[in-house]
């Protein structure tokens, strides 16, 4: 039997109180968010310069585009390469729609790192996608433009990438300012520590928009374990970005009635 829903959205107080939250200040909308460090009229010391970042982006949807799995993992940055493995990034690759062709629209470049947004025509749609690369051209993280998507089916896609081990893919869920402060490895950490208390993920359940403002959007997923079922709480932005986890605090099974 599910368990009794804790308090929503008011009580929460916007995800003040939650164990995995967004703590600066939110970025502006997803299309100026793609600055993530300071501007410079050029390549700040240990990015990419422009036309280097182009051409990394050009291989990284090259083989996207071909479905080369192999070359798509040797792309991601060393931080990455340990969240996954060329047969983890095959599946995802293959459980997604085709990309057909892409157009790159524009690169911007902070410290470190330089973010290349594109725009990518595939099976399903359009789609538009910020890459941010590191200095030697490796993903280091990215995003995608979910703002048009109901939110409750992004909430659920966040959980299902999840439960499925793809925390690279849950990652690109996130803000990107809530990126800077959740890597993969602290998203997997908090998934595997919370099947230590619930018992192994069976199933996703029912996933409900709970509540709205003009800033942030709750959402209650309803999750199966093998000891019992729990809500987890994703809190999103308007451009349906996830700014906010809540995992079970007190998981322990019901009594038996």
């Amino acid at each position: 039997m599910p368990r009794r829903l804790r308090p929503t959205f008011t009580s929460l107080g916007l995800g003040a109180s939650l164990l995995l939250a967004a703590t600066g200040p939110l970025l502006p909308p997803v299309f100026s968010g793609a600055a993530l460090a300071q501007q410079s009229g050029g390549a700040a010391a240990g990015s990419l310069s422009v036309d280097e970042a182009r051409a990394a982006a050009r291989r990284i949807l090259d083989a996207v585009q071909r479905g080369d799995a192999n070359a798509r993992y040797a792309q991601f940055s060393d931080e990455l390469k340990a969240m996954t493995s060329p047969s983890m990034v095959q599946a995802t690759m293959r459980s997604q729609p085709k990309v057909l062709r892409y157009e790159l629209l524009s690169v911007r470049s902070g410290l470190g790192s330089s973010t290349v947004e594109a725009e990518l025509t595939t099976t399903a749609g359009k789609r538009v996608i910020f890459i941010v690369l590191n200095g030697r051209g490796q993903i280091s993280r990215y995003y995608v433009d979910r703002a048009d998507d109901p939110t409750s089916r992004v909430a659920g896609q966040f959980v299902q990438a999840l439960s499925t081990g793809n925390f690279i893919t849950a990652q690109s869920f996130l803000s990107p300012q809530f990126q800077k402060e959740v890597t993969p490895a602290s998203l997997q950490a908090k998934w595997l520590n919370l099947q230590r208390l619930t018992g192994n993920f069976v199933a996703v359940g029912r996933v409900v928009e709970a509540e709205s403002t003009p800033d942030a959007r709750l959402v209650l997923v309803n999750m199966r374990f093998t000891r019992l079922s729990d809500n987890l709480f994703v809190i999103l932005n308007p451009e349906n970005q996830v700014v906010g986890i809540d995992f079970p605090q007190d998981a322990a099974p019901a009594p038996a009635r």
